[in-house]
């Protein structure tokens, strides 16, 4: 079976841990936008180049040259049996532009998750100054009494997991995903996922939902 898939869902939601776990049951590259950026940039190919000087001029990168790295990333030997696309398309021009790339069905699939929950699940994440493990406390307090239980470190609140620094960052996410959901929820291709549900049963219910859309 070949699977192409697209996965959707705000910051917080756990997609890029899913995205891990779904590319290893199903022997396909896990490919975000942000590797595929950082890998044009190492290659420094014309593309790469072209990469570097919009970041650092503090531009976005154009549907046009996000759309000539991502089929370049398609064209790759380790896409033969499909991939998982994290991050692209984020406007209807790319989600077209991927159309044309294509010879095998597309599924897509939203994985849901309502802003405050998200900005209180985040608010309860921490990292560990001396051994660096992300994990999530019981209390939503700027000062963790209890140490990291892994290494006695201090757990500390990333400056992105902020609640005025998330929903920044799902306000920027609702702004470019919903055109995007809406031009794929009605195909027979589409299906959504709650989010909010325990890691292993959001995995258990997106390989089943991608199983019966394949």
């Amino acid at each position: 079976m070949r699977l192409n898939l697209v996965l959707i869902g705000p910051p917080g939601s756990g997609k890029g841990t899913q995205a891990v776990r779904l590319a290893e049951h199903y022997s396909v590259p896990h490919i975000s936008t942000g590797d595929i950026l950082r890998a044009a940039v190492r290659a420094g190919s014309e593309l790469g180049r072209q990469v570097a000087d919009t970041l650092a001029s503090g531009g976005l990168v154009s549907d046009a040259l996000m759309t000539d790295l991502v089929q370049a990333r398609l064209a790759s030997p380790d896409v033969r049996s499909g991939f998982i696309l994290d991050g692209y398309p984020r406007t209807v021009v790319q989600a077209e532009a991927l159309e044309e790339m294509l010879d095998a069905p597309l599924v897509v699939i939203l994985i849901q998750a309502a802003d405050e929950a998200i900005v209180q699940r985040l608010g309860k994440r921490r990292v560990c100054r001396s051994c660096a493990i992300t994990q999530s406390v019981s209390v939503d307090t700027e000062v963790q009494i209890d140490p990291c239980p892994y290494c006695g470190g201090k757990l500390v609140r990333r400056q992105d997991d902020d609640p005025a620094t998330v929903r920044h960052r799902l306000a920027m996410y609702a702004s470019f995903a919903q055109p995007i959901i809406s031009y794929y929820q009605a195909r027979p291709t589409f299906g959504a996922v709650d989010g909010l549900q325990p890691a292993t049963d959001v995995t258990t219910a997106l390989r089943s939902l991608i199983d019966r859309l394949s």
